[in-house]
């Protein structure tokens, strides 16, 4: 049949996994005055992406029963979800078998999914507000303006996480898909945060930063799902992290400019998420058409990073890291001190990083070594000032990072402690 094949019911185990995640979270919805929403979509979106129309529609029909059942929703409601659930999910998963996504590479794969969770979202909040808000007299622009707009910035995030899942469980299987539990809870925390700031107005601003910060925690959860895929990214970027904040130390940098360094070092390659593994795996040398998508993944990156409220001077860092003194990097050519200083320091750290690591593509060199590479690219791809700040640093301390271990970068993430600190009111 066209909606449902032996074949895509395979993995079972996937098929219960996911189900098991559309139903507990849906048993954490969040809901306020005007709204009642749960992350039940991004687990319906994976199976639309992973499995077909018939497990996602399954899937959705199952969540909704047992909400029904539990909180004994009326007839009118139950009829409405169920056409709702019953339809997206076949929309969706028809979409990603006649685009053949599945065998799509790891940026088209992305990029696919990304289009599909668009359109069933769309399609999803439709087919609820038309009948209800015809029940209660509003038109149907009063919704999207009142309740669909304000949420996009989590349905952005939401669609990242649904993304990066995917692209995860391709390349690792089932035991990735782990980080989507955390994830999800992040996801509906973040909303329910944001949805109650907008109902008490007097509150927006310091939930906004509240809400920024435990953004920032999810894109920590990517870092740790990146490093499922690919152990050596996520551990350098933690190590890039460590070194720029010493920089940014050692010149006299405020507390907020060096979290700030430290939280673009841990992001300035999660625009690697979109390379396909014949890259981001690769163990040969790369050829023309090869860079040029390597040369994206700083513009990539930032992108992610910026639909992040209140973190645009972090992109902005992330999209400079790779620029150079001489006006001979990218994506820009920006030159001398057009680029961001916190980019700059991210260069060096990045730099350094690439030359010692122990598990890095080419033979570490020692600290000497480095040290006399680094002075001599000085002034033309590196900061002069920074790179001799940096140097005074390794040379009266131990300053290291241990890749050969998950010690450092989980000390360096430190990602329990930076999501519960975020999630707490923070004292004036």
């Amino acid at each position: 049949m066209a909606t449902s094949r032996i074949s895509d019911w395979q993995p079972i185990t996937l098929v219960l996994f996911l189900a098991g995640i559309a139903i507990a979270s849906d048993v954490m919805a969040i809901e306020t005055k005007t709204l009642r929403m749960t992350g039940s979509f991004i687990a319906l979106v994976l199976a639309m992406a992973l499995l077909g129309p018939g497990p996602a529609v399954a899937i959705g029909l199952l969540t909704i029963a047992i909400a029904a059942l539990r909180d004994k929703t009326g007839p009118m409601v139950v009829f409405t979800n169920v056409v709702a659930y019953a339809t997206f999910p076949l929309i969706g998963g028809l979409a990603v078998r006649v685009l053949d996504i599945g065998s799509a590479d790891g940026a088209t794969f992305a990029l696919a999914v990304s289009a599909v969770f668009g359109v069933v979202n769309i399609v999803n909040f439709l087919m609820i507000a038309i009948p209800l808000g015809q029940g209660s007299g509003r038109s149907i622009w009063t919704d999207l303006r009142r309740v669909y707009v304000p949420i996009l910035p989590s349905e952005a995030l939401a669609a990242a996480l649904a993304v990066a899942s995917a692209a995860t469980y391709r390349a690792v299987g089932l035991p990735a898909l782990v980080a989507v539990l955390v994830a999800l809870f992040l996801f509906q925390v973040l909303t329910r945060e944001l949805l109650l700031s907008q109902e008490r107005g007097v509150q927006l601003e310091a939930r906004s930063t509240q809400l920024a910060s435990l953004q920032v925690g999810v894109l920590a959860a990517l870092v740790q799902t990146l490093s499922l895929r690919d152990r050596m990214t996520a551990r350098h970027s933690a190590a890039v992290a460590r070194y720029a904040r010493a920089i940014a130390d050692e010149v006299g940098c405020t507390t907020v400019e060096q979290e700030l360094v430290h939280t673009a070092g841990l992001l300035h390659d999660i625009g690697k998420f979109a390379f396909p593994d014949r890259i981001l795996l690769a163990n040969r040398k790369l050829d023309d058409d090869d860079w040029k998508i390597v040369r994206t993944h700083p513009y990539q990156g930032a992108r992610l990073v910026r639909r992040i409220n209140g973190y645009g001077p972090v992109a902005e860092i992330i999209l400079a890291h790779h620029e150079r003194i001489d006006g001979r990097g990218y994506p820009r050519g920006l030159t001398g001190e057009e680029i961001p200083m916190l980019s700059r320091m991210i260069s060096i750290a990045d730099t350094y990083d690439v030359m010692t690591a122990r598990d890095s593509y080419r033979d570490p060199v020692s600290q000497a070594e480095a040290i006399a590479e680094l002075r001599r690219v000085s002034g033309a791809q590196l900061d002069g000032d920074l790179v001799e700040a940096f140097i005074r640093v390794l040379e009266r301390s131990r300053l290291q990072f241990q890749h050969t271990t998950d010690a450092d970068f989980e000390r360096e993430l430190d990602f329990d402690a930076r999501v519960r600190g975020y999630a707490l009111p923070q004292a004036a």
